[in-house]
Formats: C-alpha cells, structure tokens, sequence
C-alpha cells in the first residue's frame, strides 16, 4: 500500500502516544483523519482542538460515514490495544478495509526518508526528543514521532518547516516487535534489559530482537548503542563498520566526565576520544538522562552541529512531560513525577533524586504497571523501591491484560525493605500523604497516575514552608 492512494484514515486508539502522532502527521499533511478510543483524555481533547474528529463509542454509527462508504483509498490504522472483540476491530477486519498496525504505517512514512531511530527498554522518548531538539535548534529540517509531549514543543510531533528533504526522528518500540517494521540510516540501542515478557518470552529472546533490528540498519548506516546493552546483545552481533559504544563512565567509548548533580539540573564534560565539550548543563536531571544525552551529543556532532550549538540546545531542552518532570521545588518541598515502570527505571531515578538531594527523607508513590511486568520482575521492583525512605504502593493498571491470579501489589510490598510503607487505593492517596507530609516526593508509573499528578502538585505547593519561600 502506498501513502499516494490514501485519501482518509481512520484511527482505532487514536489517543495512544504514538497513534496521536501519526494522526497529526497525516492531518497536516491533507488526509481526512477521525478516530475511536475507549475514553476522553487531554490529547484525544488536543486531537479535537485541531479538527480530528474523534469518538468515544465502539459502535459503527459513531463513523462518519464518508470512511464506511469510501472504502478505496481508507486507511485504517489500529492499536494491538484494541481488544479483538471490539465492534469497530471486528467490522473493519470483516469488511476488507486496507488495516496496518502503527508500527507498519511509521515504516510506510519512513520509508524514503533518513531515518534516525532511537530502541531501547528505556530512555527512547528524551534521547529520540533532545536528538530532535538538537538538530532542530540548530536549524536542521528535522521531522519527530515521538513517544512522549516535549515540554518545548508540548507535542509528540515535531515537523519540518524548511524545504530541505526531512531528517525522520523516531522512536523505535520493541513492544510487539514493532521496530522491526522501520528502514534505519542511524540507529541508537539507549538499554536491552528484559521488558515484555508477555510478548518475547524471555531474556535471550527480546536479545534476539534488538539483534534483528540491528540488522534493519541501512549500508553504511551508523550505529551508537550503549555499553551494557552492546555486551547483552553480543559485541559480535553488531556492525563490523559504523558502530560507537557510549556510556555514563566508558572505560574506552564515548562517556561523560566531571558529572555533576545540582537540585534542578546535572552538569558535565562530554568526550569522545577525538572531541571534547566542557560544561554542559542538562536541566532534566538524572545520571541516565546525561547518558542518554551522550548518543544524541554524538549524533549532533556526526550531522554537523559545532560545540556551542549542543552546548546551547542541551541548555533550552526542557525534556518530556512525566519523564523525571520536576513540578515543585520550593519552599522546602520537592516533587518529582516519572513514567518509570520497570525495575531499572526506577533504580535509575531514585539515585539520581538522591544524589541532588541528600539529606531530605525521600518518598515514592508507585502505580505498578501490567500483572505481568509486576509478576516477571517482583524481585526487581522491591529491591529498587527499596532506596526509598517511604513507600505507598498502589494497584496494579491493568492496561491491555485481565487480572492474573495471585499477582498484586502485595507480591511486592513484603520484599520492600523500607520500614515506612504503605498499600492504597488511588482515592487513599492524599490521606496517606496527609499523615506522611514528605518533603520530597516522587510519583512513578506508566498507568493511569498521571491523573493524579496535577492534584498532587497543588496538596504540594499547599504544604510549602512561608519560611523558606
């Protein structure tokens, strides 16, 4: 199928991260674009604000009609989200409608652009939005799918405005195997650690997927991956020709020096051997979010940006929104929200809050996420919630999965050695908090949680110290 014959698409989950922006993509660019998702939230409300329509009923007559009746030249695109029984999936597979997952449309719009992908169990979203970023503060015709809303942008879609032919920026999802649908020229590995076991089985087997998507690199592509991940993946799977290791601390590959963690903001030296860059400042914190901004300082740097364009378009990059967002910090309170959902992500935000705030009692909030993930890596998750001073659990988001018998988020709570912790109700929160007043404070998780970010940061400015304002 080719994207000239297309005329209308039509979106099953149009409000996902992703679909949102291939629904903007295809708006802007002409297309007649509606969808359905299960239930309003603030970017199905974005969506609509800019002329897509969208329904909130499973129901064919919710459809305008000019995507039932001109079948030739409709494109639908659907989400492994979508549940199969679904009245809408079940009409359009029964009703010879031209169907493609996300990730197969992604490797449709790619296809005959310079594609720079960006896979990895974490850090994906900022590493593939600062490269983004980069390229196009310095004036770069950069065009971004992207897996999360930039706080410069506040879009998961970023366009080329000049009438240079488009650097494609895109986040290259091992979930479902979609990455394996894209036609790499560059490709970034931020992590192979194991996620999506309810997908891949194993360890050894989402290996091998990141080793077939190594494979998808174009001749003479280039390839930056990540130490521990290109020692996982096997230092022999990867290209003979194009390939720079990095790392927070490598021993002999690209690493930061000089790293240092201020309240607000990290500070470091970039080196790769050849070039150095003294006194960078991120301001999204975190000792991961410096080594995710070495692959994409190294990116910059292979597509011509010179020292002093990084160093300014790594000081204006605000990050994404929920990735190690700060919210409050003020008046003797700090709070901090992330989408981490994985026992690593985790690990790696909490040392990082520890390392800019020392001293101050820290407390977690956390929404695990899937019975599966919480079941596959229980262990994991205690032992990294366990870096914190206080810990209230909530319950498991289900998103796509039924309930599996005896996983909750008691499997957890036991193995926390926090002597402080808690398990809630998402509407027991704010008693909890009341009784624990933290000082610094940390909301976690990929589910439905960010529904409660806002009303916390306002209980939160509501408990600053006058003092010390």
């Amino acid at each position: 199928m080719k994207l000239e014959g297309i005329h209308s698409v039509y979106f099953l989950g149009i409000g996902g991260i992703g679909m949102s922006a291939l629904a903007r993509w295809f708006h802007q660019a002409g297309y007649a674009v509606a969808g359905y998702d299960r239930t309003p939230s603030p970017l199905t409300d974005e969506l609509f604000e800019e002329g897509i329509k969208i329904s909130f009923e499973d129901q064919i007559s919710a459809v305008p009609e000019k995507y039932i009746n001109e079948k030739k030249g409709l494109l639908v695109v659907w989400t492994p989200a979508i549940p199969k029984d679904s009245v809408l999936y079940q009409f359009f597979t029964s009703g010879g409608f031209a169907m493609k997952k996300r990730s197969e449309v992604l490797g449709m719009i790619t296809a005959d652009h310079y594609t720079i992908a960006v896979a990895g169990t974490h850090g994906k979203t900022t590493t593939s939005s600062l490269i983004a970023h980069l390229l196009k503060s310095a004036g770069k015709p950069v065009t971004a799918f992207l897996g999360g809303i930039t706080q410069n942008y506040q879009s998961n879609l970023i366009l080329n405005t000049t009438k240079e032919a488009t650097i494609m920026v895109v986040e290259a999802d091992e979930f479902d195997r979609s990455f394996l649908r894209l036609h790499p020229d560059v490709e970034v590995v931020t992590s192979a650690d194991p996620d999506h076991l309810d997908i891949y089985g194993d360890e050894e087997t989402i290996l091998e997927g990141f080793r077939e998507f190594i494979k998808l690199l174009q001749k003479k592509g280039k390839l930056l991956i990540q130490e521990k991940a290109a020692a996982k993946i096997g230092t022999e799977n990867l290209p003979q020709k194009g390939v720079k290791i990095y790392g927070l601390r490598s021993a002999t590959g690209i690493h930061a020096e000089n790293v240092q963690a201020r309240p607000g903001s990290f500070a470091f030296d970039y080196e790769d051997g050849k070039v150095q860059i003294k006194n960078l400042e991120l301001f999204i914190p975190g000792f991961h979010n410096v080594e995710n901004a070495l692959s994409a300082i190294a990116i910059a740097l292979d597509h011509g940006l010179s020292p002093m364009e990084i160093k300014a378009g790594l000081a204006s990059f605000r990050g994404v929104k929920r990735r190690f967002e700060i919210l409050v910090q003020e008046g003797g309170k700090v709070y901090i929200d992330d989408y981490a959902h994985h026992p690593e992500e985790i690990r790696a935000c909490l040392s990082s809050v520890r390392a800019m705030y020392p001293g101050k009692k820290l407390t977690v909030v956390f929404q695990p996420h899937l019975f599966s993930r919480t079941r596959d890596f229980a262990e994991g998750f205690s032992e990294s919630l366990s870096l914190a001073d206080q810990v209230l659990l909530l319950d498991i988001y289900p998103a796509r999965e039924l309930p599996i018998p005896g996983v909750s988020s008691e499997m957890l709570f036991d193995d926390i050695h926090t002597a402080d912790k808690k398990i809630a109700s998402k509407e027991k929160v704010f008693e909890v908090l009341e009784e624990w007043n933290p000082e610094l404070l940390v909301t976690m998780g990929a589910g439905d949680i960010d529904r409660l970010v806002p009303k916390v940061k306002d209980w939160m400015r509501s408990r600053l110290k006058p003092e010390l304002l």
